[in-house]
């Protein structure tokens, strides 16, 4: 699509009875792994059919299959009544089929504009780009869909949700007919939300076939019309929304039932490790907590509130401009990550992929970064002594890996966040910062995840939890702060407020 056209061409709703899109017995292996098994599975025009999982399921290879990624190992994919190859991304595009993926894969140097145009850009006669048209065409798509967004400025500039926001706005103006989303909401803001599932309302009714991958049931309940379960590579069962509940989905998708997904268990509070009194720096002001042993502490609010731009203070990654720090009674100044490390911080941080693992190193590299120090004989690195610590958080957090020299960016979502986590715990530390922890995680995952909270506190560690997800944070922490502004507005004790009072302290109104 060049940048004069019209921002969103959409082909007409075909009849309910035709599948826009068929598996047949779609099947793919991967050495030593049948990643997804024979298949049937059927896509109707115009709808909204929802995809949910566990973490390996088969959700990312089904993607991979649908927007020809990745070669099909046996099995037919009929696109409109016939078979094709699909087996490049081209082809994809080619016949409407686009993806939105959980993580932005877009180029964050160039403007908004550019990469809305990306591979199809407006040039004049000698190649040269026609930059000021292709601003205002991106900035009537982003108008048009509701996105408000700049479309002159870098990518780079917006947060992770806007960008996703952009990815999604590119995907929806390249005339699609079939649009997959994974996990789009996950860095999203309410308002952000949204705003896109009024856009994925709009494209249903222009006849645009939508699959959304979330694990959020609340999402697949608002939007969906049909859900389809994987477990293992293994189709379990297709259900009109109407017709089920999220219990009987979850059952479906672990097998088992989870009576309580927020596994809490109660523990005696001890001494405070972490004070916070009157802490400023960029992006937060005057901010005052502590964190004690055996306590959760939540920080709640919307994206850009200021929660990560304080914990990023706390742990020495931006300078502090006013207050102080006290760990365990004493004064101190944290102005490098590597001085909250040796003090006996710990940082999950909210982007995993950039800020939390070496993606092209293997899972026994990544879990053992932050101890080679104890793994070392002189200047070598005793290797049976790696084997076994990487080995150890592998069984103990249950990482769904081919071993631990497997690379972390072939691992899913859910067990590359475990990595995050269990680099730690060889560790010992003694305050653990989460920045959105089960964002992207199935719900087995997450009550894994909470399950180790257990364990540290267990151990007499105190937890700081970030999370946008209201319940996560309502559930678990035994002290809740909310923030807006970069400010601290309120704190509440376990429950002591209701969802409507925080929501109203976060957004102000």
């Amino acid at each position: 699509m060049s940048a004069t056209q019209e921002p969103i061409t959409v082909a007409p709703a075909a009849a309910a009875s035709v599948p826009i899109l068929e598996l047949r017995k779609l099947e793919k292996r991967y050495t030593g792994t049948h990643a997804l098994k024979p298949t049937d599975l059927a896509f109707e025009a115009g709808e909204i059919h929802a995809i949910v999982g566990e973490n390996g399921a088969g959700k990312s290879t089904l993607i991979k299959l649908l927007t020809g990624v990745t070669p099909r190992t046996a099995g037919e994919i009929v696109w409109q009544g016939r078979p094709t190859d699909l087996s490049t991304p081209n082809q994809a595009i080619a016949l409407g089929i686009n993806a939105v993926h959980q993580e932005v894969v877009l180029c964050p140097h160039l403007t908004v504009a550019a990469n809305i145009f990306l591979g199809d850009e407006d040039t004049a006669r000698g190649g040269l780009l026609r930059d000021r048209a292709m601003v205002r065409a991106a900035q009537k798509i982003l108008d048009d869909i509701g996105f408000a967004l700049p479309a002159n400025v870098l990518l780079s500039s917006l947060t992770i949700g806007q960008q996703q926001l952009i990815a999604t706005a590119r995907a929806a103006s390249r005339g699609t007919k079939f649009l997959i989303f994974d996990e789009p909401t996950a860095y999203l803001t309410r308002q952000e939300a949204a705003q896109l599932f009024a856009l994925i309302r709009r494209l249903k009714r222009e006849g645009v076939t939508i699959v959304y991958i979330s694990h959020r049931m609340e999402e697949i309940f608002e939007l969906a019309d049909r859900v389809s379960v994987l477990r293992d590579g293994t189709l379990v069962g297709t259900r009109r929304v109407t017709e089920t509940s999220d219990a009987e989905l979850i059952a479906m998708m672990i097998n088992r039932s989870i009576e309580q997904i927020y596994h809490k268990e109660t523990f005696t509070i001890g001494a405070p490790i972490l004070e916070a009194r009157g802490l400023s720096g960029p992006g937060f002001t005057d901010v005052s907590l502590s964190v004690r042993e055996g306590e959760i502490v939540g920080l709640y609010g919307l994206i850009g509130a200021g929660r990560s731009e304080f914990v990023m203070g706390v742990y020495g990654r931006q300078r502090c401009s006013g207050g102080e720090i006290l760990w365990r009674g004493r004064k101190v100044a944290v102005r490098s990550e590597r001085q909250a490390i040796e003090l006996g911080m710990a940082l999950a941080p909210e982007s995993r992929r950039d800020q939390g693992l070496c993606l092209n190193l293997g899972v026994g590299l990544n879990i053992n970064l932050p101890v080679f120090d104890r793994l070392t004989r002189g200047v070598t690195i005793a290797g049976g002594r790696e084997r076994e610590a990487a080995d150890r958080q592998i069984a103990d957090l249950r990482i769904k890996t081919a071993g631990r020299s497997a690379l972390a960016l072939s691992l899913s979502g859910g067990n590359q966040q475990k990595i995050v986590i269990g680099k730690w715990l060889n560790h010992g530390a003694k305050l653990f910062i989460f920045d959105e922890p089960t964002v992207g995680v199935d719900v087995g995952t997450k009550a894994e995840i909470y399950r180790l909270f257990g364990r540290l506190l267990s151990e007499g560690a105190g937890i700081l939890l970030i999370s946008s997800y209201l319940p996560e944070v309502y559930e678990l922490a035994d002290r809740l702060h909310v923030f807006r502004g970069g400010r601290q507005v309120a704190s509440h004790g376990f429950k002591a407020a209701s969802h409507e009072q925080i929501l109203t302290e976060a957004i102000g109104v």
